[in-house]
């Protein structure tokens, strides 16, 4: 499992401006980002949520601008994974390039509640909310978009496959049967 947290829990069509509000744009810092995120649509959030928590929302998660920002709050905020029953595709592709996991899952997403503790296995793409003793099943990740997340987002991920393209042949190659005699 990829963590357990408490739900916070939101509606249809969470845009962008929603997320992270445009008067903060200003700032290209994730902690300065995550201590506006979600404010005009949940004042509490950033002083109420811990590292782990999640994000559950119904459809059209992340809908509106293209903007990075609004991904970057949420990972920054701490929280581990957002579900929802659909994402806006701009959002979904910029929050799998900065590493933050997401899961589509509209059952989980319809029946989780405010304070549910949910468990996510992204690889398995496996949800259990521990509160209400109920599994779900989300389509799991692409192996080169596990990769991704777990190198913390795309620029990582190509940084180290850049570096061990560079690494000479010898470091990388698999050892002969004569070298390992």
């Amino acid at each position: 499992m990829n963590g357990t947290g408490s739900v916070f829990k939101y509606g249809r069509d969470v845009d962008t401006d929603v997320i992270i509000p445009a008067r903060h744009l200003n700032s290209s810092d994730p902690a300065t980002l995550a201590s506006h995120c979600m404010e005009d649509i949940d004042a509490r959030f950033a002083s109420m949520v811990q590292p782990g928590d999640w994000i559950v929302a119904l459809e059209n998660f992340g809908c509106g601008s293209s903007r990075e920002h609004a991904p970057i709050a949420i990972k920054a905020s701490g929280v581990a994974c957002v579900i929802a029953s659909s994402f806006a595709r701009i959002f979904y592709r910029n929050a799998i390039n900065i590493g933050l996991p997401i899961m589509e899952c509209p059952e989980a997403a319809r029946e989780a509640n405010a304070g549910d503790r949910l468990e996510a296995d992204y690889v398995t793409g496996l949800i259990v909310n521990a509160t209400q003793g109920k599994r779900y099943q989300a389509q799991p990740f692409p192996p080169f978009m596990q990769g991704i997340i777990a190198a913390g987002g795309l620029m990582e991920y190509t940084r180290r496959a850049m570096q061990a393209a560079r690494k000479p042949a010898s470091e990388t190659a698999a050892p002969t049967e004569a070298a390992a005699i």
